[in-house]
């Protein structure tokens, strides 16, 4: 059975992905600019909430993925005092002024964030090259790539995405997101042989996961 992580961004998110079946969390905070790094005493609390993973993602501010120096030094700041927490996995992603991967800091903040596994984020779909980028992730050390396939959603991704998920070869776990509904991720799977979906399952104007939408998520992907 294919699984689904929820990006959660508040702690009430966090314990309904939980109470309904979501098999990981990515936890963020700033949902109007597509996840920033969470306030650490929220990520203490929603540790002793639940039990299911809890990936933590690592961005400093919204915008693009080039960082300065100070950011830098702020990310790697930022796993090391999150790694107390006994989370599961961090989530980020960093970009060259040339739209490629930046191999040598993404590197590096793997290694630190070790042994815990790591997610390149939807960065992915900020960078120029699908094969090279994919390639280049690879070589950094992470351990999954949340994408839509280099397109605004999968819907519209969902060609590159089989592609990704033939060209990954179980090298790396390709996770699906960026427009996931329960009323794709069914022909998205399908198209795609992708096993591991990512949804923030908010399907107002809100900013808080939707109970029915993750069991209709958990139902169409079983």
């Amino acid at each position: 059975m294919s699984k689904i992580e929820i990006a959660c961004f508040n702690h009430v998110s966090a314990i309904v992905a939980f109470e309904n079946g979501a098999d990981r969390i990515e936890l963020c905070d700033g949902f109007e600019k597509g996840g920033t790094t969470p306030e650490f005493e929220l990520t203490k609390g929603v540790r002793k909430l639940i039990t299911i993973p809890i990936y933590v993602m690592i961005r400093p501010r919204g915008g693009d993925f080039l960082y300065t120096n100070a950011e830098f030094q702020q990310m790697k700041m930022d796993i090391i005092k999150f790694k107390t927490l006994n989370v599961d996995g961090f989530v980020f992603g960093i970009l060259d002024e040339n739209h490629q991967v930046n191999v040598a800091q993404n590197k590096e903040l793997v290694e630190l964030a070790q042994p815990f596994p790591c997610t390149f984020h939807r960065a992915f779909d900020r960078a120029i090259g699908l094969k090279e980028t994919l390639e280049n992730v690879i070589e950094c050390g992470f351990s999954t790539i949340l994408t839509s396939g280099q397109k605004p959603n999968v819907v519209e991704g969902k060609e590159y995405l089989k592609k990704l998920v033939e060209w990954s070869d179980n090298r790396i776990e390709i996770l699906v997101g960026g427009g996931l509904r329960s009323g794709n991720c069914k022909d998205i799977r399908e198209y795609t042989n992708a096993n591991f979906f990512h949804s923030s399952a908010i399907i107002d104007n809100g900013n808080f996961a939707n109970p029915s939408e993750i069991k209709a998520l958990k139902k169409a992907l079983q």
